[in-house]
């Protein structure tokens, strides 16, 4: 099987691995490559790309995983490897500007400023309505594939709406624009509901939505195959 993946998704695979067992024997790279809030001093550049290849728990890498080995390949044979990997990368780093777009306004509702520390996490200094909040968000890392992958769910969702699919969980098929709409749906119902979860909803809704915006910008045309 693994012989039989496309480029894309076989390199993706094996980066995504190598980046979870390194991390496994390096722990502290969980305190440099998932990503935190801009303004937070724990926040580097180069966190925009690489917490898309760091996950928390085997769990959350084998779920990321296996969607992107079941539906990515039909996506790349469409888009290419190419625009395939721009279309992952995008989608990851569109989930990031969700999540991050959110959390400012947040700050900027508690402090009046989308950057209000500076680089700096001295809470005594920080005139703020709700410190507890701010230093969580300074604090909090996201990491994790999902928003990539939610993307390409989307794009299979997009390009092939009325391929039947059938979960262990679900004793009957289901069309793909139904099951992945109604996951997209959760995601958004979970990130009003609990604002404070532990799992970023909404970057798995702004890699949907970022995948959906790429491939109406790359005029692809929906639903012919």
């Amino acid at each position: 099987m693994f012989q039989q993946l496309t480029p894309v998704i076989k390199n993706l695979l094996i980066v995504n691995i190598v980046f979870f067992l390194g991390s496994q024997f390096v722990p502290i790279a969980y305190n440099y490559l998932p990503v935190f809030y801009p303004d937070s001093p724990y926040f580097k550049i180069w966190q925009i790309i690489t917490h898309m290849f760091m996950h928390a728990d085997l769990g959350h890498i084998f779920f990321n995983m296996f969607s992107l080995v079941i539906f990515g390949p039909m996506i790349e044979h469409v888009l290419g490897p190419k625009r395939f990997l721009n279309f992952y990368l995008i989608s990851g780093i569109g989930a990031w500007l969700l999540q991050m777009g959110v959390q400012g306004v947040e700050i900027y509702n508690a402090t009046g400023s989308f950057f209000p520390l500076h680089q700096s996490l001295d809470m005594s200094m920080l005139n703020t309505s709700n410190p507890g909040l701010v230093q969580e968000i300074y604090t909090s890392r996201m990491l994790g594939a999902s928003g990539a992958v939610y993307g390409v769910l989307l794009a299979f969702a997009y390009l092939f709406p009325n391929i039947p699919l059938q979960f262990l969980f679900i004793p009957v098929p289901v069309k793909a624009k139904y099951m992945i709409g109604g996951f997209i749906l959760i995601e958004i119902y979970m990130s009003l509901s609990r604002p404070g979860d532990s799992v970023a909803h909404l970057a798995h809704v702004g890699g949907a939505l970022f995948g959906y915006l790429l491939l109406k910008f790359w005029k692809v045309r929906k639903g012919i195959y």
